[in-house]
């Protein structure tokens, strides 16, 4: 009845009905109904207007069925190109049209193709006029389709182009809350990806390239450098030629001019893509040769520049020509061989070392740009030929007085060495021989340490010539003995230093690292008999050069194990000598057994062990846990000890023996997971009655670090259950009463923190301990920063790196599970011991991630600003930390609290320690981020409140005022 009615509204509301229901079940109709439907819709297309909407909604659902009859997808896009005038319809209706056309496209391309090029004019009829961003990226992918898939263009190629062309530049900016989502980049990207698709649009493009290029506007300046890049892809020396000219005049007066980085950046990009097309096109073209004459137009407007050091061009020019000179070898060779030897002539030409700076960095740019190309061939290169000369500037720079030369040479240098065949034997060992002095003599920390630098990168190159001629260099500097004056001792400890770290620096090879660690290891035992104070200084040094050395053989298989197995036991047995001679009270070697000697020492330990396959790492821990379990010495070098060594066994004179608990730390926390470790129960057990029994807060501590970091790792079972038991009850006496309570709570501490890693369920009960701990006047505080410790990660055990089970997302579990415990104590506890709780909830917010601290921030605000209020200044430092990046990251949230936050902040900005001052301003700046209608009405008042800090007596406040206060 509706589908017969003569008011076109029923009509309309009828086919509207229909369409519905075939948008439903378009998949299950038959060949026979489609044809019949396809029929009835085509006709409808003549109806009253209000139909439309509804007729292409019912064509829609037909386009979809896979049953279609061939011949009828045309026949509907004949009609709708016909019948409907598209761009009179709304936003949706038009997009249905589009949707339509993209559905035969991906369905019934060969028949579309059938239609020749009036299927591309009926295209560009619909798409003519649109508007809307929506369906424009819709019919951005239709265009690109057409050209992609290679259907007929015939004489419509200026049409399709004009019709997508007069988007660019795209000029839109979304609407504010838009649902869509479209972007300005998306607009972009797609109207690019359609110019730069085919070389037919080349002639109608490139000169409306050009203009945009010469229009005043920024955005469209890097639109058309970014398309121009893009269609050098696919473009070749035919469709460039015309147009070389202007191209490369509108870059260079970009380059020239402009004050924006960008743009230089996009007219660079654009240079290189234009000089590598034309040296595809070379390769492909009999024709004449256009690479060169545009090379030629380079270098002639830019080469002149180069001999102005001082003048604003020379750094635009040089920029171009490398520009150009990095598309291919071929433009290289043909700007290298004009620019080179102008610039060693202006090198030499000029005297002041700024200028000299100036020039070597732009000859700097052109060596990086052969690094590129890999080895230098004999034949056409410019660059052997100037060998000497190249060679003899870079030299000249690195015995200049000026550092900044220095240091370009230094990284001229690098890049000479690393160009295979160029540098010869004896340039070589002038390289090292100018890379030692500055390395062990320059004054400037900055040139010492770019040639060690230096020498590492170039030492896995030519490996022979560091360890025949640089190491031994290195090692006699290190053995040159004193000087006689003390007032010259820090000139000699300088030098020592220098050694031990270049000894590091050039270890980037095994044959090199065999060289150098012996040397490293015979002056740690030559420092071990010495006697003076200095001592500990100088072991330290040597361990940090080892730690070096350590991480750089990480990688190779070989060095790991040639360095594990020569410096853990050489380590261990200088450290266990010196805890006999403490034990028997001989010669003092007592450098070896101080806190931070020990703590150097692990991380060397450590980074030999972690990178070990489990075979090895097997093989090393059978000696090195029977060394300490049964003082099982032959496997150490040199092993001839005036007593045994029981680092577990009673009696104070064995104290000095068991601080090396921490070595074993090192070692047995960084094996692989799956290296069984032999006696392990019994290592266990011994550890854990040392952290809770010895006087030494040092070695209780690394006692309970050990221990803590086996049973991480220990699998799940029963005898991993009776260890903790174990120290349960060991513990739970100690923390009640008694002397050893601090050593209880360590103990506690790591364990806890070993079993929340890996999500183990006795770590519940651990933490309920721990929070039961902050109401305890004695041990309160010290049991609210061990909250840090849990959440916080650890440099040297119970971290990824040594392999601990360390699980996703622990630190948000402890937060669900902990947090609500700490906010019901500090509620219920009493006004001495609340800072604990708060301290401790601090701790845990600010290791929190901070996507997760901002979903939780309004039930935890409250809190956080009353920690404020709080007299403990690590409390104050640790909230103010946590409420910085919440002011940046969650400005609604703070928003409601402004007053408060203005209030605390500025009462802050007061306070006697420094840090809280620098932190409480740092939050004053940050509240600038929050809403202006919110901030307005405190504005006065804070800005006359940070005129005070103005005159701070420390500079670090003053500077953080100054930008809080400039903001407000």
């Amino acid at each position: 009845f509706c589908l017969e009615n003569t008011d076109p509204r029923m009509r309309g509301r009828g086919i509207q009905l229909l369409s519905q229901v075939l948008l439903q079940c378009y998949s299950l109709l038959q060949e026979k109904e489609v044809l019949h439907l396809v029929l009835f819709y085509e006709s409808r297309l003549q109806d009253h207007h209000l139909v439309i909407p509804s007729v292409l909604q019912g064509l829609r659902a037909l386009s979809m069925c896979e049953v279609l009859s061939p011949g009828l997808a045309v026949s509907v896009l004949k009609a709708i190109f016909q019948e409907v005038h598209v761009q009179s319809l709304l936003q949706l209706d038009r997009h249905t049209v589009y949707s339509i056309i993209t559905n035969f496209m991906s369905t019934r391309e060969e028949e579309l193709k059938g239609l020749g090029a009036d299927f591309t004019f009926g295209f560009i009829q619909v798409m003519d006029g649109e508007k809307d961003p929506r369906n424009l990226l819709v019919a951005f992918q239709i265009v690109r389709d057409l050209i992609a898939k290679d259907y007929a263009l015939g004489p419509f190629v200026e049409e399709l182009f004009e019709v997508t062309s007069c988007y660019f530049p795209v000029d839109f900016t979304p609407p504010p809350n838009d649902p869509h989502g479209i972007q300005r980049e998306d607009l972009i990207l797609s109207l690019r990806a359609i110019l730069a698709s085919t070389s037919q649009f080349a002639e109608f493009l490139l000169p409306l390239l050009i203009e945009k290029l010469d229009s005043e506007l920024q955005s469209a300046k890097l639109d058309s450098l970014q398309t121009l890049t893009a269609c050098c892809a696919i473009y070749g020396q035919k469709e460039l030629q015309e147009f070389l000219p202007s191209l490369w005049s509108s870059l260079r007066r970009e380059v020239f001019q402009t004050a924006s980085e960008k743009i230089e950046t996009e007219c660079l990009a654009a240079l290189h893509a234009l000089s590598a097309c034309l040296s595809r096109s070379v390769l492909s073209s009999d024709s004449e040769d256009v690479l060169d004459s545009f090379i030629s137009s380079i270098l002639q407007d830019c080469r002149h520049h180069l001999c102005e050091p001082d003048m604003k061009l020379v750094w635009p020019s040089a920029k171009l020509l490398q520009a150009a000179a990095g598309a291919s070898l071929r433009t290289y060779h043909s700007i290298v061989r004009s620019v080179l030897p102008l610039l060693l002539e202006q090198y030499n030409k000029h005297t002041q070392s700024s200028q000299r700076r100036t020039i070597l960095e732009m000859l700097l740019g052109f060596l990086e740009l052969q690094q590129k190309w890999g080895h230098v061939e004999e034949d056409e290169s410019t660059l052997l030929s100037l060998q000497a000369p190249v060679c003899s500037v870079v030299f000249s720079a690195l015995t200049d007085p000026n550092v900044q030369l220095q240091l370009v040479g230094i990284k001229a240098l690098t890049v000479l060495g690393s160009l295979q065949g160029f540098l010869s034997s004896s340039d070589l060992e002038l390289v090292v021989d100018h890379l030692i002095r500055l390395a062990l003599h320059e004054e400037d920390s900055q040139s010492s340490e770019a040639a060690m630098e230096a020498a590492g990168s170039l030492a896995p190159t030519y490996p022979k010539v560091f360890s025949g001629r640089m190491v031994p260099r290195l090692e006699n500097e290190l053995q040159s003995g004193r000087a006689g004056k003390e007032e010259s001792y820090h000139n000699h400890h300088s030098l020592q230093q220098r050694c031990l770290q270049a000894l590091a620096a050039v270890s980037t090879h095994t044959s090199i690292v065999r060289e150098t660690v012996p040397v490293l290891l015979q002056h740690l035992q030559k420092v071990q008999k010495g006697t003076e104070a200095r001592n500990t200084q100088d072991v330290v040094s040597v361990c940090q050069s080892l730690h070096h050395v350590a991480l750089q053989c990480q990688q190779d298989a070989e060095g790991c194990w040639y360095f594990h197995q020569t410096v853990v036991p050489c380590l261990l047995a200088v450290a266990v000598q010196a805890a006999m001679q403490e034990s028997t009270h001989t010669l003092p070697g007592k450098a070896l057994l101080e806190e931070e000697v020990l703590a150097a020492m692990i991380p060397v330990i450590s980074a030999a062990t972690t990178h070990l396959s489990p075979e090895l790492a097997a093989q090393s821990v059978s000696h090195v846990v029977p060394l300490f379990l049964d003082g099982e010495v032959s496997f150490l070098p040199q092993n001839s000890f005036p007593c045994s060594f029981q680092p577990f066994g009673d009696g104070e004179c064995l104290e000095a023996q068991r601080r090396l608990v921490a070595l074993l730390m090192a070692f047995v926390c960084s094996l692989p997971r799956d290296v069984g470790i032999p006696q392990q129960e019994w290592l266990l057990r011994e550890l854990l009655a040392l952290s809770c029994s010895c006087n030494c807060p040092f070695t209780a501590t690394t006692a309970a670090k050990c221990f803590a970091g086996l049973v991480n790792k220990h699998p799940a079972g029963q005898q991993l259950d009776e260890i903790l038991q174990l120290a349960v009850n060991r513990m739970e006496p100690s923390l009640a009463e008694g002397p050893r309570r601090t050593q209880a709570l360590t103990l506690l501490l790591w364990v806890t923190k070993a079993l929340v890693l890996r999500y183990h369920p006795l770590s519940s009960c651990l933490t309920d301990k721990l929070l039961g701990l902050l109401g305890d006047t004695e041990l309160g505080p010290a049991a609210a920063d061990g909250f840090s410790l849990l959440m916080a990660e650890s440099p040297d055990v119970l971290h990824k790196g040594c392999h601990a089970d360390v699980r996703i997302m622990f630190r948000q579990r402890f937060f669900t599970d902990n947090v609500p415990k700490l906010v019901q104590g500090f509620h219920g506890a009493g006004p001495d011991v609340k800072a604990n709780y708060l301290k401790g909830l601090s701790h845990v917010l600010n290791h929190l991630p901070k996507p997760v601290l901002v979903t939780e921030l309004p039930t935890l605000l409250s809190l956080l600003l009353e920690a404020l209020s709080c007299s403990d200044r690590v409390v104050q430092l640790s909230t103010l930390s946590c409420l910085h990046p919440l002011l940046l990251e969650a400005p609604q949230i703070m928003s409601l609290h402004v007053d408060t936050l203005v209030t605390k902040f500025l009462n802050l900005t007061s306070s006697p320690t420094m840090a809280v001052r620098i932190a409480a301003l740092r939050c004053a700046h940050a509240l600038t981020s929050l809403p202006t209608t919110v901030l307005l009405p405190y504005k006065g008042r804070v800005i006359r409140a940070l005129a005070k800090p103005l005159d701070d007596k420390k500079r670090l406040v003053r500077k953080e005022a100054v930008a809080a206060r400039g903001e407000w």
